[in-house]
C-alpha cells in the first residue's frame, strides 16, 4: 500500500520520500527512496525526512515487538523448547505524531476484529490527523493482496469509505482525499 501511495503521490506532481524495509517491490522512479533493515533505522529515516515535509503517512509499523537478545551466532537446534524474550519497538508513528509539528499525519490501522472501534482509538491515542482502517481478516483484502477495502477516519469525526478495489486506485483515491485535507488545513491557518 505504501508503495502505491508512493506512485499516486509522485503522478500527482508531489515529491515523495518513500522509507521502506525490505520488500519485493522496486521503489517509484521519482521517490527519495530510503532502504532501511531495523525498526532504529526506520526511526531515524522517518525522523529526518519529516523536517521537511507536510504529510507524513506510515502505512504500517515496522513490528510491535523484537528480541530482547540477539545471538551473534546461530542458535543450535534442542530438542527441549525454547523461550524467545520479546520487548516493545519504539511507537514511530506515535513519536512523531505527538511531537510539536507542522505537517499532517496519517496512520493505518490493520485490524481483524473490531475495526470502526481500533481505528477510533488508534486515530487518539496516536494523535493523528487521520486513521485508514482495513480489516485484514479477509484473505481478499488487505495483506498481500492486490486489492483493498478502507474506511478513513478524521480527527473531527468525519468518515469516507473507499470500497473494494486495487491498492492503486485505492491510493489515488486516498492521495486525493489527504491533498483536501491539507488545504483544508492551509486554509484555516490563514
Amino acid at each position: 500500500m505504501g508503495y502505491a501511495i508512493a506512485e499516486a503521490a509522485i503522478a500527482s506532481g508531489h515529491d515523495v520520500t518513500l522509507i521502506s524495509g525490505p520488500a519485493n517491490l522496486k521503489p517509484p522512479e521519482r521517490a527519495h527512496f530510503v532502504a532501511v533493515t531495523t525498526s532504529e533505522e526506520m526511526f531515524a529515516g522517518v525522523q529526518s525526512a519529516v523536517a521537511d515535509c507536510d504529510v507524513f503517512v506510515m502505512c504500517a509499523a515496522v513490528a510491535d515487538y523484537r528480541p530482547a537478545k540477539i545471538s551473534p551466532q546461530k542458535i543450535k537446534k534442542e530438542n527441549a523448547g525454547r523461550t524467545l524474550e520479546l520487548v516493545p519497538t519504539r511507537d514511530i508513528l506515535s513519536a512523531i505524531a505527538h511531537a510539536p509539528r507542522s505537517f499532517l499525519v496519517i496512520g493505518f490501522a490493520a485490524e481483524t476484529n473490531d475495526v470502526e472501534e481500533n481505528a477510533q482509538k488508534k486515530l487518539r491515542a496516536k494523535n493523528c490527523d487521520m486513521i485508514v482502517a482495513n480489516d485484514v481478516s479477509r484473505a481478499e483484502t488487505g495483506m498481500e493482496t492486490d486489492e483493498n477495502e478502507v474506511e478513513i477516519f478524521f480527527r473531527n469525526g468525519e468518515r469516507k469509505k473507499i470500497p473494494r478495489a486495487s491498492k492503486k486506485i485505492i491510493a489515488r483515491e486516498l492521495v486525493k482525499i489527504i491533498s483536501n485535507t491539507r488545504e483544508k488545513s492551509l486554509t484555516k491557518k490563514s
